[in-house]
């Protein structure tokens, strides 16, 4: 396994999204990344450098809608979509049939 990811709600939020806690400062992170979720045709519409916060924000179309892609100086990455958790909950289902991927349960109400 490459890389470890959780399944959680935002903090004190309802939404859910992924987050790559270990495996994400590796350099082939991205192409692996959209190699694993290929089947929904992801494509990167731009690359925001947030340099207030040392983060990388990826805005990604897809099959399936529009998410966000953030990596961060602590080799952490969240894919997010607030208007779209079904994205979420598609990318989640993809990642956890994939080899190079291993999604670590969480209790959600740690999050509250």
């Amino acid at each position: 396994m490459k890389y470890k990811y959780n399944f959680r709600p935002a903090y004190k939020s309802q939404e859910l999204l992924i987050e790559i806690f270990s495996g994400a400062e590796n350099e082939d992170f991205l192409s692996d990344f959209l190699n694993a979720i290929s089947e929904i045709n992801p494509k990167v519409d731009s690359i925001k450098n947030l340099w207030m916060n040392d983060e990388h924000l990826f805005e990604i179309t897809s099959d399936i809608g529009f998410f966000l892609l953030s990596k961060d100086i602590w080799d952490l990455a969240f894919i997010m979509s607030e208007e779209n958790q079904e994205c979420i909950n598609k990318i989640n289902s993809i990642l956890s049939e994939d080899k190079n991927f291993q999604k670590i349960e969480v209790n959600f109400e740690d999050y509250k």
